[in-house]
């Protein structure tokens, strides 16, 4: 390899680096190839859903059991929260029926 191509391939390395990206290698199945790259694509994202993905891959791998007090997590997360609504309906008997 020439002086000009590590040159090059260093400042590729350093320039990844700075954004916080790494290049390593991964060894697998053939047929699993697209399915690697589309989730380290999605994993370089430093967006919501990358953290989400991140978190589901790593409670996936852990297997650990899921942590109680998910579905009050998310009803404290509802943009209801705090609405004030009124919920309380009339009571009413009904209607009579003959057998």
């Amino acid at each position: 390899m020439g002086n000009s191509q590590r040159r090059a391939i260093q400042s590729y390395r350093s320039r990844l680096s700075a954004r916080g990206l790494a290049r390593f290698e991964v060894l697998g199945r053939d047929a699993d190839r697209e399915l690697i790259r589309a989730l380290a694509r999605r994993l370089a994202e430093d967006s919501p859903d990358a953290s989400k993905l991140r978190a589901a891959v790593k409670e996936t791998i852990a297997g650990e059991p899921p942590k109680r007090g998910g579905i009050l997590a998310a009803l404290r997360r509802s943009p209801l929260v705090g609405a004030d609504l009124d919920l309380t309906r009339p009571r009413e008997e009904g209607r009579k029926v003959e057998f």
